[in-house]
C-alpha cells in the first residue's frame, strides 16, 4: 500500500499501487499548487480523515473539487463533482520520494 499524507498527517490517502506516471499539469491552477497528479479510479483510493478535515475549492467550471487539509493547507486530491466520472487525482508530491522517483513524469492537461 502507498500512502499520500499531508504535512500534519490529518489527511491520508491510501492506494494499492504506486503510480506508473504522474502529470505535471500545465494549467494555471496546478502550476500554482506545484502538484504532481497521479490518477486513480475513486474505488482505488481510500481517503482517511475526519469528515471535516478538508476544505473544498471548486474549479474547472465548478466540476472539480480540490481538497486541501484544513490544518496545514496542502492540497491532497481532487474529485469530479459528477460521481459518474470516477477518475480522481491524488497529489503524488505527498507520496514517499522513492515512489515518485519511479514514475514517468509527463506534462499535460487532464
Amino acid at each position: 500500500m502507498i500512502e499520500a499524507v499531508c504535512d500534519c498527517g490529518a489527511v491520508r490517502l491510501e492506494v494499492a499501487e504506486a503510480p506508473k506516471e504522474v502529470n505535471d499539469c500545465q494549467c494555471s491552477w496546478c502550476q500554482r499548487l506545484g502538484a504532481l497528479w497521479s490518477y486513480y479510479m475513486r474505488n482505488q483510493v481510500r481517503v482517511v480523515c475526519a469528515p471535516d478535515a478538508t476544505s473544498i475549492y471548486l474549479r474547472g467550471g465548478r466540476q472539480l473539487e480540490f481538497h486541501s487539509c484544513r490544518v496545514c493547507g496542502l492540497t491532497t486530491h481532487w474529485v469530479n463533482v459528477d460521481e459518474t466520472r470516477p477518475r480522481m487525482g491524488v497529489n503524488a508530491r505527498l507520496m514517499p520520494r522513492d515512489v515518485r522517483a519511479q514514475a514517468r513524469v509527463f506534462q499535460g492537461m487532464p
